[in-house]
């Protein structure tokens, strides 16, 4: 292995290119590609919204990636072979002795009627940034914080924008002029731990906040400002804040790489069927959760098989699908949910209470990964 091309540089990218980088160095050329200029923390995205913080603050430039063995690209891609290990850009055509997909799910506004005309997302940066200059204009009404489909991305992330919208219209004293109602496909608002759901459901009930599960937005009528439910449904509302359906990059579907829309994969090994090719992070179906997290832990079981490859060593475990997620309660209060997907017969995960020293772990989680990947 000579050659590493990375496609894509989140949490799963940036954590692949390091750990080859301190492990191998110059011995591997690692060629990391990605259309974008910066990196944002999906969490950053929330404080941006609600005006706690701007997105210069939190933006993460890749021109600060210097680290042995290691090349940015800054490039848009065109079209991948996955069995020539081949990758087209706008600027050029790279070949891999290893090619590793981390290109993330987009967001398909289309598949849900309405939404683009209607309704706001914020899980995009850009949409975060249109948000956050919105919001202030919104001091009366009905606020709806509504899922359009599954799978997504950090599945808490929806109840906590509901939370902080509660802390951001209260801090303004407007609170008890708006109402806000929490719509999501799910039974529960983290289906693998019923504590962290139960004390959700808890907060939602303390700040007055609606929460409708197991239903889904599946379109908006911009005309009535209703929201029409799976069931057929309606809610009306004056502010839609909507988590938008995903979908594999289009790149990755022309590909021919995906089934059912993602990339499968071993769950062991992240490997897909064409050799010498992985798939990390968002863009995969490995059987855990679309998070930042867990493509960094693939990340790692993938460099390791990588320098084990060079090295002619033992090949590493398994991929263990478990990981972290802080869940931000409001009030300055952050838990924490320890989640377990592969290694039991069904998912577990355990809920530590929200506390002061989590808030500190969590910022601690941020800093030390952008120390890590980016030096600073």
């Amino acid at each position: 292995m000579e050659r590493a091309v990375i496609l894509g540089a989140g949490f799963g990218g940036l954590e692949l290119a390091t750990a080859l980088s301190e492990t191998l160095g110059d011995e591997v050329d690692v060629a990391l590609i990605d259309e974008n200029d910066a990196f944002v923390f999906g969490y950053s995205k929330l404080d941006v919204m609600f005006g706690r913080t701007t997105l210069d603050a939190v933006r993460l430039p890749y021109r600060d990636i210097a680290k042995p063995g290691v090349r940015f690209l800054r490039e848009t891609i065109t079209a991948i072979d996955p069995q020539a290990r081949r990758v087209s850009t706008d600027a050029g055509v790279h070949e891999a002795d290893v090619l590793i997909v981390a290109l993330g799910a987009d967001y398909d506004l289309d598949a849900t009627p309405g939404l683009a005309e209607a309704g706001n997302e914020f899980y995009s940066v850009a949409g975060a940034e249109s948000l956050a200059e919105m919001l202030p204009g919104f001091s009366r009404g009905r606020a709806i914080v509504g899922v359009c489909g599954t799978p997504f991305k950090c599945p808490p992330a929806p109840s906590e924008a509901a939370l902080l919208l509660h802390d951001y219209l209260s801090a303004r004293g407007v609170r008890d002029a708006c109402e806000i109602s929490f719509v999501i496909p799910f039974g529960t608002p983290v289906p693998p731990s019923p504590d962290t759901s139960k004390a959700l459901v808890a907060a939602f009930a303390e700040r007055g906040i609606s929460f409708v599960p197991g239903r889904r937005v599946a379109s908006l009528d911009a005309g009535r400002s209703v929201a029409v439910l799976d069931d057929g449904s309606e809610m009306p509302f004056d502010l839609f804040l909507g988590v938008p359906k995903h979908r594999a990059p289009d790149v990755v579907i022309a590909s021919g790489m995906t089934e059912d829309g993602y990339v499968p994969v071993s769950s062991s090994t992240l490997e897909t069927r064409y050799p010498g090719v992985y798939a990390i992070g968002d863009v995969a179906t490995v059987g855990v959760p679309k998070a930042g997290v867990f493509a960094e832990g693939a990340a790692r079981v993938v460099a390791a098989s990588l320098v084990a490859t060079v090295r002619g060593s033992e090949p590493p475990g398994a991929y263990g699908g478990r990981g972290s997620c802080y869940v931000e309660f409001g009030g300055g209060r952050v838990g924490r949910v320890d989640v377990d997907f592969l290694s039991g017969p069904k998912p577990t995960g355990i809920f530590r209470e929200p506390s002061a020293t989590l808030v500190d772990e969590k910022q601690h989680f941020g800093s030390s990964r952008r120390a890590r990947w980016f030096g600073r």
